[in-house]
């Protein structure tokens, strides 16, 4: 299998045509070719999405209600849903997922793919760590009887955390602020004291796994930075403090830019209460994040992609957007999206190099040079683990 004289942006510049040959589930050579082809075409890698839900109405027509749909619908019939949203982001060109709310639903998708048994992308999958009151919890109405697991002091923060290590979790995610979607909390509301917070890094460490903190609020943001979490996800209300110290750090956050703009202006199915919050937050956080770029604050795509809110397809427009609200370039906007992405999940994943897992996408366009070509409409073939899952790969010249 291979491509012969294609231009190649590889995770981190162009590199000129090359001759790219691969086998499942390897890049086995990448060499410079003097007698360029494929004439307005390109190959870059597929895209890493650090920050997605994978449980959520994938069918046609109009979503049913966000909050009520996971409490009506089997677990068996929502993990099929979970898995053509994971093969649509793959079809999309993102090879690799990581799943921010996950459980044995995720776990088992993953083992599927990574066995081909069918095929999708990479999948990572953190648990979820949160208070009860918190922003996890509140997805789910009062008198609800079938709850998500909350932990309550440090000892039961310890204890979730070793349960997830034991279901074969990843990663954990941390809640340290208010949430958008959940129901009745504010963006501002602490979740977690510091020695809880303190508890969930330490254990999670111990054990190798990344923690990521869900944190919109300032102080949200600041108890998880000095309490060293691996990842900041949304990251809204960044002070120039912690841009400062989170650029120093090299610590990525995942800004989720698209789906707080379309709750906040009301372009999905929210509450009034949802709209109002992300609303509060967009009208800072422009302003804020752009700032924290030109600090150097290691910006990586998550999309907070759940097919409902924010498709498994609307990556390609997510990293576009980052150009413009973060004022990143259009090679900076890439690298967030495939080799930084990567990294920062510890994948080897998000660059075309021998050794490597092959995962890209055939393009027409040069999206290093003008972004703007980095859109589904001009994806020719996606390869994911060697193997073309969407379009037809050219012939070679």
């Amino acid at each position: 299998m291979r491509l012969d004289g294609i231009p190649l942006w590889d995770g981190t510049e162009y590199r000129g045509p090359v001759d790219l040959s691969w086998e499942p589930d390897r890049i086995i050579s990448v060499q410079p070719d003097a007698l360029p082809g494929h004439n307005g075409l390109c190959v870059l890698p597929g895209l890493v999405d650090t920050h997605v839900h994978l449980v959520g109405y994938a069918g046609p027509g109009d979503p049913p209600d966000f909050a009520t749909w996971p409490l009506v619908t089997t677990r068996d019939e929502q993990v099929l849903h979970g898995a053509a949203h994971a093969q649509r982001a793959m079809r999309n060109g993102v090879t690799t997922v990581r799943d921010l709310a996950g459980d044995e639903a995720q776990i088992a998708l993953r083992r599927v793919f990574d066995a081909g048994v069918l095929p999708g992308p990479r999948i990572q999958v953190h648990g979820v760590v949160g208070m009860t009151a918190g922003h996890n919890d509140l997805f789910v109405p009062p008198a609800f009887p079938v709850r998500k697991p909350t932990a309550d002091g440090p000892d039961e923060c310890r204890k979730l955390v070793r349960a997830w290590a034991r279901a074969g979790m990843d990663g954990i995610k941390l809640t340290t602020s208010g949430g958008v979607l959940s129901i009745g909390d504010k963006n501002a509301w602490r979740n977690y004291t510091r020695d809880e917070i303190r508890a969930v890094v330490d254990e999670a460490h111990a054990l190798g796994m990344l923690v990521a903190s869900h944190a919109h609020s300032e102080d949200g943001i600041r108890v998880a930075v000095e309490e060293g979490v691996d990842s900041i996800e949304h990251g809204t209300l960044m002070s120039t403090d912690l841009a400062e110290t989170l650029a120093a750090r090299g610590t990525p956050v995942a800004p989720t830019l698209l789906i707080n703009e379309a709750i906040a202006e009301g372009r999905v199915p929210v509450t009034p209460e949802a709209s109002a919050k992300a609303a509060e937050l967009i009208a800072r956080r422009d302003v804020l994040l752009a700032q924290a770029a030109a600090l150097g604050v290691r910006f990586v795509l998550g999309t907070d992609a759940n097919g409902h809110h924010v498709q498994f397809g609307d990556q390609f427009a997510e990293v576009v957007h980052m150009t413009r609200v973060l004022g990143m370039d259009a090679e900076s906007a890439l690298r967030a999206a495939t080799s930084d992405a990567a990294d920062s999940i510890g994948m080897p994943v998000g660059r075309i190099a021998p050794g490597l897992g092959a995962d890209f996408v055939v393009l027409r366009g040069r999206p290093w040079e003008r972004i703007e070509d980095l859109a589904t409409e001009n994806i020719v073939a996606v390869v994911s683990r060697g193997r073309v899952v969407a379009g037809r790969l050219p012939v070679s010249p």
